[in-house]
């Protein structure tokens, strides 16, 4: 999110300078190479880079900033809430280089926090840092919308701008930054906008939990459920995004966010009982893949299980809380050989599965498997065809739908 932000703020005509704390990041951000893939971002690398953007793991650039974004991680904690210590130390090490500095700057989070740190964290950690008072330093809050592998695109084409901020200066320079863009700008309290953020994802994935607990209805009434949330979407109250029933959600947003404002409620009293059932349809769902895979070939000792798609989802190489793992794990356990493939993920899984057999394409993946499981809905898979012909035995089970070979199943129809 973070080198996105920056790449797309320079493509907006600011001078950018990112921050990190991993040299190599650091040194391949600086050679126009793109740490991480995705889809338009080297390329803004090579435009920008050296002109309006550079990286650093300095804090000098603070000193002269205008405006400057916290973009750190807020991981979840292993009660479900989120870790808010990568936010602190920001908060300490903005407001030590701007100690000296006189000039006026706005601190926005854009990192996706609980309610109230903004105000109870941010705020009073950069004042004290930097020893100010209030009014030398703005505050705002300003959270991010982009989907991973489509980061860019959303990014220069918002839905909305969603702006926090009690300092009608703060919120005007912030506002500033975006002026190029055609989106509505909403402007709200701080902890209205980090609200916002959580409940845009927990809603998000209230969708899709849904669908999938509509497909597994439909999967025993021998219904197919995509032509019942294609009817279903055309309904303009609902939407059609986010209706594709499967075998759930990863990533580094929806999980964590979800479950962190089950924690955040739980603080205050509440049990949120619609979030807790998303989060556990959601866990649930990959064990339907198990089960099915185990009806149709039965023990899996011995057995050469292709999986097809590694990342949580396509045009990532992003692995966090990807389904694949639950279902990997599974397949080992019950000493099934696994071939592998996905073609970004594999340098990142291998990281997790070590061992395990990866190979360069689907059709090596397929070679004389016992079965398939389609776990990432990448758009190479949907043009498989012969590739097929090379497995032993043709079970053939999706968890995305992105298949077009006759003789497949999906988990949910």
């Amino acid at each position: 999110m973070g080198l996105v932000s920056g790449a797309c703020f320079a493509e907006l005509g600011h001078d950018v300078t990112i921050i990190d704390i991993d040299p190599a990041k650091v040194q391949a951000i600086n050679e126009k190479r793109s740490p991480i893939y995705e889809i338009g971002l080297e390329e803004q690398l090579k435009h920008h880079v050296e002109s309006r953007l550079r990286a650093s793991v300095e804090y000098d650039s603070v000193v002269s900033a205008d405006i400057i974004f916290i973009c750190v991680g807020t991981p979840q904690k292993s009660d479900g809430s989120a870790n808010l210590s990568y936010i602190e130390s920001a908060s300490v090490l903005i407001g030590a280089a701007r100690k000296d500095i006189p000039a006026y700057c706005v601190v926005v989070v854009k990192s996706t926090v609980p309610p109230g740190t903004t105000e109870n964290i941010v705020r009073p950690g950069i004042l004290q840092s930097a020893q100010k008072t209030v009014g030398e330093i703005g505050f705002a809050m300003n959270p991010e919308f982009l989907r991973e592998g489509r980061a860019i695109e959303d990014f220069m084409h918002p839905d909305r701008i969603v702006i926090g901020s009690t300092d009608d200066r703060a919120f005007d320079c912030l506002a500033e930054v975006y002026h190029d863009l055609d989106a509505p700008v909403i402007r709200t309290s701080t902890t209205a906008a980090e609200m916002i953020k959580y409940t845009s994802n927990a809603f998000l994935a209230t969708k899709i939990s849904f669908s999938n607990e509509i497909g597994n209805i439909c999967k025993k009434l021998g219904i197919d459920v995509y032509e019942v949330m294609s009817g279903v979407g055309l309904d303009h109250r609902i939407g059609q995004q986010f209706l594709n029933a499967g075998v759930g959600f990863g990533g580094s947003c929806f999980p964590k966010d979800v479950s962190s404002l089950i924690s955040l409620a739980k603080t205050f009293g509440e049990d949120p009982h619609i979030l807790k059932a998303v989060m556990e349809v959601n866990e649930k769902q990959p064990n339907r893949l198990i089960k099915l895979l185990c009806a149709r070939i039965g023990n899996f000792s011995g057995k050469k299980i292709a999986v097809l798609g590694l990342a949580f989802k396509d045009n990532t190489d992003d692995i966090r809380d990807s389904k694949a793992i639950p279902v990997i794990q599974e397949l080992l356990q019950r000493g099934a050989r696994v071939a592998a493939y996905d073609p970004m993920a594999i340098p990142n899984m291998r990281r997790i599965f070590p061992s395990l057999e990866y190979f360069g394409s689907a059709a090596e993946a397929l070679n004389d498997a016992d079965a398939c499981l389609v776990m990432t809905e990448w758009p190479e898979f949907g043009k498989i065809n012969k590739e097929f012909e090379r497995m032993k035995t043709r079970v053939i089970i999706e968890g995305r739908r992105i298949l077009t070979y006759d003789d497949v199943e999906g988990i949910c129809w």
